[in-house]
């Protein structure tokens, strides 16, 4: 191995000691850009140090604040009772009453067994030294009995909890050995139950198993208004409970406690209770009574002409726009509203849309879902229909309105059809339900005859714009604003072509002027009509009168809402009487009440959209598949109207052409309109045509003289050959018909003068299918009585549907027999 000299090392360590050959150290100038460098990024630092701080302490303060006390705090919730639903007369439609929670605290309930351990110790200890005395209680039972193991116990809990909360043992025991200080086991609990646990607890001194306040929703009133009302439950929620919940459901109150280190609660003597606050009450402007009048017509009408894609009804005041009742048949328990109605008209429905024939159990199961949506939306608002020829009301008014008909000149001669250029080779034929033609007639005469021609004639005098724009004026392309939600609107074909849809043609016009080509909710279509018949006013709709909070204050309440006046009060008055002439001349086809002055119009509509094709290859109607919408509005008084209502049987069968508008709603709008003027105690005021054709109520003449009650009688207005006395005596001592029963003017009057000769029975005879005439000479030849309620005078073209005694039956002569007729005719 080599080395180097010494002097070579010596000499290289020189020259590295020497300054002179290389200077290793920095310049004064390089010592000032480092400080000047080192200063700016320090600086840099602190600054971005002293803004972050700033923007945590000061900026967003409260952010970290609550992030900190989410680390440091853990809270229970406290439900607020959620507000009352109530009708116009304080019924309750919905409540929410107090149930629990129940939950253990694992860390607590692990110290109490700890503690009962203890106790059982020493009670064993005690048994064993003979030092035990037991506690007895006055019936001689041993108090405060501890089991024989904190095991055994254990066991005994977690049976116990699992049978009272139908949950499993072994998620009761699951929870007891839980990290943390809070387990919920199981929510509305009601209080009996709640109460079993605190005391099966309570017995061995445990506080670690305990119970919070919870509320549940109830609807006393079961399916009655249930689209209307709707419900909550969970994030699905229908009708009032949706549209006023920012009302309803108040505020949650919270128990907050404070937590340790590793987010373990400390005991409850470190919590604060904020409570909650109840939410308001609100007040519906529906009436409990008159909402069962309509579901239950609802009912009838849709069963007996199987009603295919539900029936609905509304009755509302025109004046001011409350609505007194909303039905939509078939209805739903609110209690239990996932459960499907019996008669499964909307499965059907919805396997009619599917083209399934044979539905399988798959089929039923895939499809429910979508059944129970369609059931919980109310048809009143969430569906439009063709709405036919009472739509003619709508356009009458306009044309009246705009001067392009002259009620007091107007003329028509309607030949039974009418032929219209639709572009094509065959000109389109539209007939009149008359086959024959009405001939000439006047506007009201058309109007009462409901000839399609002649309205074509008077939607066609209107134009395109000027028919789109009252359509648009009447509130059929918007929604109403009622206080419901999923509302829909109207529809009608553009005036211009967009990328959509064609613009409308004037074959869109006449199929418009009797209500085809046009669609519209029931909400709507009897808002328009309220419009046309109060004074030309178009108003908002309401169901909820008033919002009060839980201090007894009115926070909302709702009042007459005038959106805009369409008509003239002039135009109004002419509907109005022209509605009012309608019905007194065509009385078997219309709502006609003894001592009621009622307008109105039925209509028969061709269901076109819900139908893929409804024309064969030569331009006839395809009749196997038609569909049609079966309605009727009337409303009264015809001078000042407060009442107004629409039924629409959506779909009736169409055997034996029993599905136009005064076959199905009318008969049962008469039922409703009946039943809501004696419920609401109307006052009738009869014509003078009425006055002479009055039913005659009997009076208690029983225990008068013969003469005294022939007196009495006639100056009721009974022929005096119709008072027959039975018997020698001189005292009446028993009456046929009996008191408060009511008899026509042509009626008979049975007085008996002896006793034990006071019956004299009599077959009722079977008068279906008979008309008035025969009815008044049958009923008469067999010594009864009849009245009916629903036709005024000899009417040739009605017919009896029903009689309030069965034929073949046993009666006193002189029994009333209410009869109930019906309309042959059909003028839709």
């Amino acid at each position: 191995m080599k080395t180097l000299p010494y002097l070579f090392i010596d000499e290289f360590f020189t020259e590295r000691k020497n300054p002179a050959v290389i200077n290793t150290n920095p310049s004064n100038a390089m010592r000032f850009r480092s400080k000047i460098v080192m200063t700016a990024a320090f600086s840099l630092l602190f600054t971005a140090v002293a803004a972050n701080f700033f923007k945590i302490s000061v900026l967003d303060n409260k952010k970290y604040q609550t992030m900190a006390n989410d680390q440091h705090f853990g809270s229970i919730s406290i439900s607020a009772h959620r507000g009352s639903i109530y009708d116009a007369n304080g019924y309750t439609f919905a409540k929410s009453a107090t149930v629990y929670k129940i939950f253990i605290d694992p860390q607590s309930f692990q110290e109490d067994m700890k503690t009962l351990g203890k106790l059982i110790e020493k009670r064993n200890a005690d048994k064993a030294n003979g030092t035990y005395t037991p506690v007895y209680d006055e019936e001689g039972n041993e108090t405060n009995v501890l089991p024989a193991s904190t095991d055994e116990f254990r066991e005994q809990a977690a049976t116990f909890l699992a049978s009272k909360l139908s949950v499993t043992a072994d998620k009761v025991k699951e929870a007891m050995d839980a990290e943390g200080r809070y387990v919920e086991f199981k929510t509305q609990i009601e209080k009996p139950v709640a109460d079993e646990i605190a005391e099966f607890f309570g017995d061995v001194g445990f506080v670690s198993v305990g119970s919070v306040e919870d509320t549940k929703r109830y609807y006393p009133q079961n399916e009655l208004a249930a689209q209307v009302v709707g419900f909550t439950n969970g994030n699905i929620a229908y009708g009032i409970e949706s549209y006023y919940d920012s009302y309803l459901s108040g505020v949650d109150g919270r128990t907050v406690s404070a937590v340790d280190s590793n987010g373990k609660e400390l005991p409850y003597r470190y919590s604060k209770t904020f409570e909650p606050k109840d939410g308001s009450d609100v007040y519906l402007t529906i009436d409990r009574e008159l909402q069962f009048i309509l579901e239950k017509r609802l009912q009838e009408m849709s069963v007996e002409h199987d009603v295919k894609n539900r029936s609905c009804a509304i009755l509302m005041n025109p004046q001011t726009g409350a609505v007194l009742s909303m039905a939509t048949y078939p209805s739903f328990d609110l209690n239990d509203p996932m459960e499907l109605a019996d008669d499964g008209m909307l499965l059907r429905k919805i396997f009619t849309e599917k083209k399934i024939d044979n539905p399988t159990e798959k089929d039923i199961e895939e499809y429910t879902p979508e059944a129970r949506e369609r059931q919980w939306k109310n048809k009143c608002i969430s569906e439009t229909y063709e709405p036919g020829s009472v739509f003619k009301i709508v356009t009458a008014a306009s044309a009246i309105e705009e001067k392009t008909i002259d009620v007091n000149k107007f003329s028509y001669n309607c030949e039974g059809f009418v032929l219209r250029d639709d572009g094509t080779e065959t000109p389109l034929r539209i007939d009149c339900h008359e086959k024959g033609g009405h001939h000439v007639q006047d506007f009201k005469t058309a109007l009462k005859n409901s000839c399609n021609p002649a309205f074509i004639s008077i939607g066609e005098s209107l134009g395109i714009e000027k028919f789109h724009q009252y359509f648009e004026a009447f509130g059929f392309e918007e929604k109403t604003g009622i206080d419901l939600p999923y509302e829909m609107d109207g529809d009608i074909p553009p005036l211009k072509d967009t990328p959509e849809r064609r613009a409308m043609t004037n074959i869109d016009l006449t199929l418009s002027s009797f209500g085809q080509c046009v669609t519209v909710t029931p909400l709507e279509l009897i808002t328009a009509c309220s419009a046309v018949v109060n004074g030309g006013y178009l108003l908002e709709p309401y169901v909820v009168d008033r919002v009060v909070d839980s201090d007894g204050n009115i926070e909302f309440k709702n009042e007459r809402t005038v959106r805009r006046q369409v008509i003239s009060e002039d135009t109004s008055a002419i509907m109005r009487e022209s509605l009012e002439y309608v019905v007194e001349n065509n009385q078997t086809g219309n709502v006609k009440i003894k001592g009621y002055a009622i307008g109105g119009k039925s209509g028969t509509s061709q269901r076109l959209s819900e139908m893929d094709n409804t024309l064969d290859e030569n331009k006839q109607e395809n009749a196997e598949i038609q569909e049609y919408g079966a309605s009727y509005i009337c409303f009264t008084p015809a001078d000042h109207p407060n009442l107004m209502l629409l039924v629409l049987a959506d779909m009736p069968d169409t055997a034996n052409e029993q599905y136009y508008g005064s076959k199905v709603a009318v008969p049962c709008a008469a039922n409703i309109l009946q039943d809501v003027l004696e419920y609401m105690d109307k006052s009738p005021e009869y014509s003078e045509l009425e006055l002479k054709n009055l039913d005659i109520k009997i009076p208690l003449v029983r225990g008068s003289s013969i003469d005294d009650a022939k007196k009495t009688l006639l100056g009721l207005g009974i022929m005096e050959d119709h008072i027959v006395t039975v018997g020698s005596g001189i005292e009446v001592v028993e009456q046929s018909p009996k008191t408060g029963m009511s008899i026509s003017k042509d009626g008979y009057v049975y007085l008996y003068t002896e006793k034990g000769n006071t019956t004299d029975p009599v077959t009722v005879p079977d008068l279906t299918g008979y008309s008035p005439e025969a009815v008044n000479q049958t009923i008469y030849a067999y010594g009864l009585n009849y009245v009916s309620k629903n036709i005024v005078g000899d009417q040739e073209d009605a017919y009896v549907e029903s009689q309030s005694i069965e034929g073949g039956l046993m009666v006193e002569k002189g029994t009333t027999i209410e009869v109930k007729f019906k309309a042959q005719q059909f003028n839709d």
